[in-house]
């Protein structure tokens, strides 16, 4: 027994956020796929889902200010609740576009790039889980970073054939922020990647 243990819940409240993020892909890509006026039950589900992983967010930052020992660096803890608060606060954001905006069908490059982004989430779920033990963590870490560039090849594509074939200028102007986000989305979600990478060289 440790003299002084080492506080290792902080584990688990970062897997309870990045299970939170995967469920939440999986609404918003269901959002897309849904017809316009069905579009609600998911824009409410990533809602609580944000609100949920806010809450879990707060107690890493209220748990960091009251543990004496912690298994990892604080400045690395901090980064970490951050960044993968960040993603869900992205996709809510993007949620709420498609409310605001009243989006009409989605091009095919907005689905392509949601189920990217979807496997980007499960990813980060098996490396932030892996945490803990190290065990096969930086694997996840390569593939996340994959996705983001297939995500970014998609991205590019999809931007192109939009200002060629949209006519109408204010759906061009929709369209090209739900894209812009998705692709922020992505590259918020390899920034956490790269935390978690980092956290591993240290701790190797």
């Amino acid at each position: 027994m440790r003299l002084l243990p080492r506080e290792e819940e902080f584990f688990d409240l970062f897997t309870e956020v990045a299970n939170r993020n995967k469920e939440a892909a999986e609404y918003l890509r269901k959002l897309f796929e849904a017809p316009a006026d069905r579009r609600t039950p998911h824009i409410e589900a990533l809602k609580r889902l944000e609100h949920e992983a806010d809450q879990v967010t707060h107690e890493v930052v209220n748990r960091l200010d009251r543990t004496f020992i912690t298994p990892l660096d604080r400045e690395d803890i901090h980064q970490l609740a951050s960044d993968l608060d960040d993603v869900m606060d992205a996709m809510d954001g993007t949620a709420r576009r498609a409310q605001i905006f009243r989006l009409g069908a989605a091009p095919q490059g907005v689905l392509r790039i949601l189920e990217v982004l979807q496997r980007m989430m499960g990813v980060l779920l098996e490396a932030v889980s892996r945490l803990k033990k190290g065990d096969d963590v930086m694997k996840y870490c390569v593939e996340a970073k994959q996705l983001e560039e297939e995500g970014d090849s998609i991205y590019h594509e999809a931007l192109g054939q939009l200002f060629e074939k949209e006519r109408d200028a204010i759906e061009l102007i929709k369209w090209k922020e739900i894209y812009d986000n998705l692709e922020g989305t992505l590259d918020q979600a390899e920034d956490v990647a790269n935390v978690v990478e980092s956290i591993t060289i240290k701790h190797a």
